[in-house]
């Protein structure tokens, strides 16, 4: 039987897991998918605030950190708690990691999103949890907000593996991308350093839909659906053009990595839509696509794989004009998602210090 994962990989696309939890795990399903071809995983607050307080696979845990200090504060608890699972999962993808020389077997973990708009403070937190972690296949997450820019120039000079995040124009794109560049340009040893740019997509559809549906013509509902994929490709190729051409060309003689696309939020937000529409949609070489468990179960189960990412370039031109021609303002959409990208992992973060500081008072 066709594995859609395996065929995914022949393409050069690698399937990453975008949730965690200390069940999936310890219970030896992470281990099982990664036979199966998942080659890494990124986690968010949102989804450690699902994972930690739903179930009971976390309570002896935190029993066990209560009774070694009961004055432990829950900042501290939430530390020892996701450290731990970063580096158990770490561990997992260690030998895919070490096979792969460091192209997957990845790890994500994001600091507080609180610091999104401040990159000293970034910087300061990415190094210490990074030291905290202590694997060389864990990646940190920093957003793409134009404060944090800096911020990633200066890890990957550091040295640190770093995952950019909430991208959703070419905007935030190009920054992302010439930091990168000018950070390897810095590290004596470039091919230690992983670093992928993480663009969102099924979000930009949520919020164009909503603009289409607004002006409610024929032509404009014609639309909905389609922004997000074609945003996307005209991305993916000014990724080819940076990475392949003369911008990445000195870094790549001194044995760089490029900084692969990640395809993020992938999951189907409108039922209307195919449950896999934005991982059939963005197939191709040099990218990745992390998935929550539902869209990876739905994409195992019917998914197809095919090189969808070079095709109907010119039609995603014509698109992306069409809705300006309608007065859907793309740049500043794509703004006001990365703001409220930033609030909602904050949102996300502070319940889950609430829920955590509940917690500890009944385990």
């Amino acid at each position: 039987m066709t594995n859609p994962i395996q065929e995914a990989q022949r393409l050069g696309q690698s399937v990453w897991l975008d949730f965690i939890s200390r069940g999936l795990i310890a219970s030896g399903q992470l281990k099982q998918l990664v036979e199966g071809g998942l080659s890494g995983m990124t986690s968010n607050p949102t989804i450690f605030h699902k994972s930690i307080t739903t179930g009971t696979d976390y309570d002896a845990a935190i029993r066990t950190l209560l009774e070694s200090d009961p004055h432990i504060d829950t900042k501290t608890l939430y530390d020892r708690l996701i450290v731990e699972d970063i580096q158990m999962a770490a561990d997992v993808f260690r030998p895919l990691y070490d096979a792969t020389d460091g192209l997957n077997g990845l790890i994500s973990l994001e600091p507080p999103p609180e610091l999104a708009y401040d990159a000293d403070a970034t910087i300061a937190e990415v190094r210490r949890l990074w030291r905290l972690v202590d694997r060389p296949n864990v990646m940190m997450k920093v957003p793409s907000t134009p404060q944090s820019i800096p911020a990633i120039e200066t890890l990957i000079k550091d040295g640190v593996n770093v995952n950019i995040t909430l991208m959703f124009s070419m905007k935030h794109y190009e920054a992302v991308s010439h930091a990168y560049i000018r950070g390897i340009a810095q590290y004596p040893n470039p091919g230690r350093v992983a670093s992928v740019s993480s663009f969102f997509v099924s979000r930009v559809d949520t919020y164009v839909d909503r603009e289409l549906e607004r002006i409610g013509t024929e032509d404009a509902l014609a639309f909905r659906g389609k922004a997000a994929i074609a945003n996307s490709k005209l991305v993916y190729r000014r990724f080819r053009e940076i990475f392949y051409e003369e911008e990445f060309a000195a870094q790549r003689t001194r044995g760089a990595s490029i900084q692969r696309l990640l395809w993020g939020s992938t999951s189907t937000k409108n039922s209307a839509y195919s449950d896999v529409l934005y991982v059939e949609g963005l197939m191709g070489p040099d990218t990745v696509n992390t998935m929550p468990l539902e869209t990876l179960d739905a994409f195992r189960d019917h998914g197809r794989a095919r090189p969808a990412l070079e095709e109907g370039i010119e039609e995603a031109e014509q698109l992306l004009a069409g809705l300006e021609t309608m007065g859907v303002n793309l740049d500043a959409i794509t703004e006001q998602l990365q703001e409220d990208g930033v609030r909602a992992f904050a949102d996300s973060y502070d319940q889950l210090m609430a829920a955590l500081e509940e917690k500890r008072q009944i385990v």
